[in-house]
């Protein structure tokens, strides 16, 4: 499997991009900014981009959604729950003294359980609320990997005080649905390094 991974925009946010060595099918996951250099990720794999999803709303990561559909033609991804925040982007990113470019509508939603194809690859997408009411991991068992969005990082949690965001329900999103991961699973979080469910479940604070 084709796996790139790039910490983009203005807050370092991790942008994914990832594909099938044979058929060079593609996805791009959380297009946060930098876009010329996830373009040339892509152009270097020679992928053909099908789906750029969001692990969730918040604007830093889905702000260069817009010149990803429009530069690869791929068909957009959120969770129904989150997507009130695509048209968001300027708005929130001027609170924080930045500029941002609001995304187009998604073209499906995320769904808990839905399995995304990519080439030979495929995976699944498990549906985390917490961080905020849409959050999503995308679990590729083939990997041995997970993508984890702002619901888990390596030995902390995603916040919870932003609109949407709950403690409590952060807290079971990860012992339901990624503790329930083989321990050997790596963590590709939103933000810093990689981890993986075992140590996580042994070392992580918050648990």
């Amino acid at each position: 499997m084709i796996f790139e991974e790039l910490a983009v925009g203005p807050l370092s946010v991790n942008c994914f991009v990832i594909g099938c060595e044979t058929s060079r099918e593609g996805i791009i996951v959380d297009p946060g900014g930098n876009l010329e250099l996830i373009k040339q990720a892509v152009q270097k794999h020679g992928l053909k981009i099908s789906s750029i999803i969001n692990t969730h709303g918040h604007f830093d990561h889905i702000g260069a959604n817009c010149g990803a559909v429009a530069a690869f033609g791929a068909r957009l991804l959120i969770h129904q729950a989150d997507a009130y925040l695509l048209g968001k982007v300027a708005e929130v990113a001027s609170m924080y003294g930045m500029s941002g470019e609001n995304s187009p509508e998604p073209d499906d939603y995320l769904v808990d359980g839905m399995e995304i194809a990519f080439g030979g690859y495929h995976l699944q997408v498990l549906h985390t609320p917490g961080h905020t009411h849409g959050g999503c991991c995308l679990y590729i068992e083939q990997a041995d990997m997970v993508i984890t969005g702002d619901t888990l990082f390596a030995d902390s949690i995603g916040r919870t005080d932003l609109p949407g965001g709950s403690h409590e329900q952060l807290l079971d999103s990860v012992r339901t649905r990624l503790f329930t991961l083989p321990d050997s699973v790596i963590a590709y979080p939103g933000h810093g390094p990689e981890t993986t469910i075992g140590h996580e479940k042994s070392c992580n604070p918050y648990f």
